[in-house]
């Protein structure tokens, strides 16, 4: 019997996927949590073989959770709406075993999971294309400056913090709009943040 933990924060959505999968015979659903953080909780004292993750809920995301459970027994399988390249690359650092799209047929899922604890790995197909096509253009440094401006810092703020001239930031700006393709700072933290490669 595989013995499956569920995350999501959407009631309907949890509670139809848990149905779904207690249908099959080789399945059971052990355990729901509402948030990353729970989903956590519930793995530590439910020993899973599975944990079914969405990406963006409460307390702690799916993301955030899945780093934490690298290297541990119950295998992370992700669960999303969002095809976004920067979320896809950081769970696949996670090492999470299946990165899958929520308008996927729902025995699709059941099918992956039966592969996954088979040892393999499965990425919905148009994630893998985005991951190729749609790398973050931007350097380590000028990561480190947009999510400063994100956290509402000034340029002095963030001259002061990384222990740069106001000259240097501001340059460092203008090559991240440049990059971006984006008119000015709001557009370019939307563009990064629709991207999914905030940290």
């Amino acid at each position: 019997m595989i013995r499956i933990v569920i995350a999501e924060d959407q009631r309907m959505l949890l509670g139809a996927l848990g149905s779904l999968l207690d249908l099959e015979e080789d399945m059971e659903v052990v355990g729901k949590a509402r948030n990353g953080q729970e989903a956590l909780e519930l793995v530590k004292q439910l020993s899973p073989d599975i944990c079914i993750m969405d990406i963006e809920m409460p307390v702690k995301t799916g993301l955030d959770a899945a780093e934490e459970l690298k290297g541990q027994e119950c295998k992370v399988i992700i669960l999303t709406t969002f095809a976004r390249a920067g979320y896809f690359e950081r769970a696949r650092k996670a090492g999470v075993s299946g990165y899958l799209l929520k308008d996927s047929p729902s025995e699709e899922l059941a099918n992956s999971i039966r592969i996954i604890m088979d040892g393999r790995r499965i990425y919905a197909p148009e994630l893998v294309d985005l991951a190729y096509e749609n790398e973050n253009p931007l350097t380590e440094r000028e990561v480190q400056v947009i999510e400063l401006i994100a956290d509402g810092k000034s340029t002095k703020e963030i001259a002061d913090q990384l222990y740069l001239t106001n000259g240097t930031v501001r340059n460092y700006i203008s090559v991240i709009l440049d990059k971006l393709d984006v008119g000015n700072r709001i557009e370019a933290i939307a563009r990064f943040k629709e991207k999914g490669w905030f940290k």
